[in-house]
């Protein structure tokens, strides 16, 4: 609605000033989402801000699942959940070239929020659970009017969050794609994510003990994060027929036409044109071609990583063969 006076703005940060929660508001200015990952899209909408002299709002926390009742927003059509490194950035980014879609990259507000009862403990799982509704209404506002489905990119350690996502939107497609554990753990040791080092995340968001946590072993760390993220994935494919397994080898192409299927996605031609283009290029730098080198020994500690790989490609192919 026109005369919305959030319009435009989104819940970006969350500050804790001395016990009382409050959040940060960040105005879009009507521009879309296309940035490989929505950090740079909030350095882009600062910079707007700073050009328009705009002034920085904030709110208490509490306030947002009022104010996200009035909001013409359009619902979620699909999580894309991923163990990272396995072809959802770039997934993401061709999902862009249509102007009916609206893609949400790893927003960082989403992750505060699901990771807020791991700081806080007077923030239960359902408190959170109509925050993060909230907020994704915010997010999924109507600007344009073309907007027609909501694509939510998650963090990678977010498949831990399955089963209250899964009571938010019971209805609503889960993509989970995944890639060789030791080319995944290769892409790690070249550039480390968050997951990949021990204490950027709380532990116990993966299931793990703080007290056993040994923070000098990267390798076994990231092997152990590996090797969750699957075990998990084996859990939700054997229970949820409204979930699908992408396997990064499948292609980006064969990948999205996947997920159009699976969700009813009409794809003109023209989409189709501007899809192979960006296919061709590397998911998080857009004007450089793609190519990598994958790794020929599997170091040891991926051994029950590996293992589970290769049953749930079993069960992807066995799932699709059943089609």
């Amino acid at each position: 609605m026109n005369d919305f006076p959030l319009k435009n703005l989104i819940p970006y940060k969350l500050i804790n000033n001395a016990g009382h929660w409050q959040c940060h508001w960040l105005n879009t200015f009507g521009e879309p989402f296309t940035e490989p990952f929505f950090d740079d899209a909030i350095i882009k909408f600062r910079a707007i801000r700073k050009e328009h002299h705009s002034f920085a709002s904030v709110s208490e926390l509490v306030m947002l699942k009022e104010w996200a009742t009035d909001v013409d927003s359009n619902a979620p059509a699909a999580f894309i959940f991923h163990v990272s490194r396995c072809g959802s950035t770039l997934a993401a980014q061709l999902l862009t070239k249509s102007d009916d879609n609206i893609v949400l990259s790893e927003v960082p507000f989403f992750d505060s929020l699901l990771r807020l009862p791991f700081q806080d403990n007077r923030f239960t799982e359902s408190v959170v659970s109509d925050l993060l509704k909230a907020a994704i209404r915010f997010y999924g506002q109507k600007r344009t009017g073309h907007e027609q489905r909501v694509f939510i990119k998650t963090d990678s350690w977010h498949i831990f969050s399955y089963r209250q996502l899964r009571q938010l939107y019971p209805k609503v497609p889960f993509i989970l794609m995944y890639r060789r554990p030791d080319e995944v753990f290769n892409s790690h040791k070249k550039l480390p994510g968050m997951q990949a080092v021990p204490g950027l995340i709380e532990p116990e968001v993966f299931g793990f003990a703080a007290s056993d946590i040994d923070y000098t072993n990267f390798d076994h760390y990231l092997s152990n994060v590996l090797e969750s993220y699957f075990v998990q994935y084996h859990k939700i494919i054997d229970t949820d027929k409204t979930s699908l397994l992408i396997n990064y080898d499948e292609g980006p192409m064969a990948i999205l036409k996947k997920i159009a299927a699976f969700i009813n996605m009409p794809v003109s031609q023209q989409y189709l044109t501007d899809m192979e283009e960006r296919s061709r290029y590397h998911s998080k730098k857009p004007n450089e071609i793609f190519s990598e080198v994958t790794p020929h020994q599997v170091p040891g500690c991926l051994d029950k990583a590996m293992e589970l790989y290769y049953r749930l490609d079993k069960k992807r192919i066995a799932n699709y063969l059943m089609c």
